[in-house]
């Protein structure tokens, strides 16, 4: 079956994006983070101006809350010179904004730091740099740096193949909704790989991840279902009905 590897930076989006959505890092910030009565002035003016598409003036005012220590300010204006928005794109520009921001331990930073060394954007491609950024997001639940240190396990990039480290962390982040994490889950079930091999919980996964629309979900679905029993489908698809019903939790 096809593994699929959701490396772009969107941050609860379900499919790959060449571009992130800054607007889900502009509300993460304003909700996770404790702005100075200054800071949170300037960043509701960059908020203002971005979701007016005057991006010039958002990287002005994100900039300047982003100098005074904002870490999601300093992410966005990471994001901002990484896609060229009131800016000519810049990734070595982008990568230092990342860094600081990600050495405060902002989980968004730190994932898309690893997704400049997984790809070489920026920087030389280093998959152990990726993996290491990675962990430190995870470690914080962030659903996609769990899937694509996932992934890094999975293939044996940056650190030894070990499909157990791969199913543990595509478990964490399926739990919390994440289609391309549902998918891997569900391959490693579909060929045994860091668990006991089981089409009924392959096929679980992929009906989970398949409501999504995900053409690769939808069809490692069907292939697997040929292989099975009309039991063994009934089975799956009831589990998956109850798992979507407790919100992907407490699923496997």
């Amino acid at each position: 079956m096809t593994e699929r590897y959701y490396s772009k930076r969107s941050a609860n989006t379900q499919t790959p994006t060449t571009k992130k959505p800054i607007v889900r890092h502009i509300i993460a910030a304003l909700f996770s983070l404790v702005f100075t009565t200054a800071v949170a002035g300037v960043f509701e003016d960059g908020v203002d101006a971005y979701l007016l598409k005057d991006y010039a003036t958002a990287l002005t005012k994100f900039r300047s809350a982003a100098q005074q220590g904002s870490a999601g300010a300093q992410t966005i204006v990471g994001s901002m010179y990484e896609e060229g928005l009131g800016v000519a794109q810049d990734y070595k520009e982008a990568m230092r904004w990342y860094q600081l921001a990600a050495q405060q331990g902002y989980a968004q930073a730190q994932f898309n730091l690893g997704v400049m060394y997984d790809e070489g954007q920026g920087v030389a491609q280093d998959y152990k740099q990726a993996v290491r950024w990675y962990q430190l997001a995870a470690q914080q639940g962030y659903a996609q740096a769990q899937h694509n240190l996932g992934f890094m396990y999975s293939n044996g990039q940056g650190v030894a193949q070990n499909y157990n480290e791969a199913v543990r962390w595509y478990k964490s982040s399926a739990a919390q909704g994440y289609t391309g994490a549902q998918i891997n889950l569900g391959a490693r079930y579909e060929k045994g790989q860091g668990v006991v091999q089981n089409y009924v919980k392959a096929h679980m996964w992929y009906n989970l991840a398949a409501v999504n629309g995900d053409s690769t979900a939808v069809r490692n679905r069907d292939i697997i279902a040929a292989k099975m029993t009309q039991q063994q489908i009934a089975e799956a698809q009831k589990l998956a009905r109850e798992c979507q019903a407790r919100d992907f939790k407490k699923c496997d």
